[in-house]
């Protein structure tokens, strides 16, 4: 029998994954020090853990959303995450960006009593008999820019579900790969309290929102391609009052600003034509924000390593008004160009660097700028997640200023179009 190449990367990854993560009882650590970066493989974001999708759940029509159950885990589905991102400034204005992101991914999907009673009574008779039986895998990312000195750091953790070490709750609300957690302080979940940290990176912060959850999609039904349930069930908390304690370089720095949560699960994959996403999540002074996604299309006739693309068709985002209320973009409402590139000393891959994001029929043009060029993550999965700033305008019967700031999240720059086989990233 003749295995794909692309099969047996699956097979190759999956095997690594398990083998990993069984053998070790505390949970596997990176940091972005240049001599455990040059012993690390790299691989992209939508390669690292695609695999087969039958027997998961499927995000096919909308659903009815419940809080604070949503905000735990649904495991039947392959992959899940809890996104935060965040940008905050001292008193004295030291600007920092972070992220904290927990992703889960089931190796095997879970047996229904209903459908399959005699598999489903074995398979929990197998964990009941073993503290270690589990099906679902948990990683975590935190990153933190320290603008000021031009300095960025990045951590990564894998862990098993199992022994308390990960896993996800919905009452009370929690998240959690060993000491890296997110928290809620009530039982509606909110106020939110983040901690994380690794060698002298450390951040203790709480979020609490300013505005209700936005259903991002078809009343958070999220279509990002062709084809049934080739989509997310996705939401976010878009504007988090932010306070807190961030510990870098010896010194301590007292904190506030703005943060996002984004929440999707899926059991989904990029179509085989497209070569990767740039996701923007955009806060304005104007009270307002801006959440849109590019899915890029490969252009017929060009190669297949520089990652550019056109604007898929499928390509949405939301525009958030100050009240709360909520407007779906379409991909030919939003004009997206690139102004600067930036390429990356260790993978070699060409990012966008700055970009100019024109919404005419709402008189939006606005300017958005890395605060540093170098936050590509240096993790075992290669993507740019960084702080940016925002400049505009906005014209209605006069013209507005705008100035904001957010994050954009890049993948699928500097690989081939056939590695992009699945998604593990925000949105996808």
């Amino acid at each position: 029998m003749t295995i794909s190449p692309k099969r047996r990367l699956h097979i190759f990854l999956g095997l690594s994954l398990v083998t990993l993560l069984a053998v070790s009882i505390s949970a596997y650590r990176f940091s972005s020090s240049e001599e455990k970066w040059s012993a690390q493989p790299s691989m992209s974001l939508a390669q690292a853990l695609g695999g087969d999708k039958t027997g998961f759940a499927r995000a096919d029509r909308p659903r009815v959303f419940t809080f604070p159950d949503d905000h735990g885990q649904h495991p039947a589905y392959r992959t899940e995450w809890w996104y935060y991102t965040g940008n905050l400034e001292t008193k004295a204005g030291r600007h920092f960006g972070f992220q904290l992101t927990f992703f889960r991914t089931a190796l095997s999907p879970e047996l229904n009593p209903k459908s399959n009673p005699k598999e489903a009574a074995r398979a929990s008779r197998d964990s009941r008999a073993s503290a270690w039986s589990t099906s679902q895998v948990y990683m975590a990312h935190f990153a933190l820019s320290d603008v000021a000195p031009q300095q960025f750091h990045t951590f990564q953790r894998l862990s098993r579900a199992a022994l308390a070490l990960a896993g996800a709750s919905a009452t009370p609300f929690r998240v959690w790969l060993e000491d890296w957690s997110v928290e809620g302080q009530t039982a509606t979940a909110l106020p939110m309290r983040l901690r994380a940290g690794q060698d002298d990176v450390w951040l203790d912060l709480t979020l609490s929102s300013d505005k209700p959850v936005v259903l991002q999609g078809d009343n958070g039904l999220s279509q990002k391609g062709r084809g049934e349930g080739n989509a997310s069930y996705y939401y976010s908390l878009t504007r988090l009052q932010t306070s807190g304690v961030i510990r870098v370089g010896g010194e301590e720095f007292q904190v506030q600003g703005l943060s996002w949560m984004d929440r999707e699960w899926s059991t989904s994959v990029l179509h085989d034509t497209l070569v990767g996403w740039d996701w923007f999540a955009l806060q304005f002074s104007t009270g307002q924000e801006l959440m849109f996604y590019q899915l890029r299309q490969a252009p017929s006739g060009q190669g297949d390593q520089d990652g550019q693309g056109v604007m898929d068709a499928f390509s949405r985002g939301t525009l958030i008004e100050p009240d709360g209320t909520t407007q779906t973009l379409s991909s030919d409402m939003v004009q997206i160009e690139v102004l600067e590139t930036w390429r990356s000393p260790r993978a070699g891959a060409v990012y966008p660097a700055k970009w100019r994001l024109r919404i005419p029929s709402h008189g939006i043009d606005l300017t958005i700028t890395p605060h540093m060029p170098n936050q590509e993550m240096h993790t075992l999965i290669r993507y740019w997640e960084g702080a940016v700033r925002v400049q505009g305008t906005q014209q209605g019967q006069r013209q507005h200023p705008i100035t904001g700031h957010g994050y954009v999240e890049l993948t699928g720059y500097g690989e081939k179009k056939n590695q992009i086989t699945a998604s593990f990233g925000r949105g996808f």
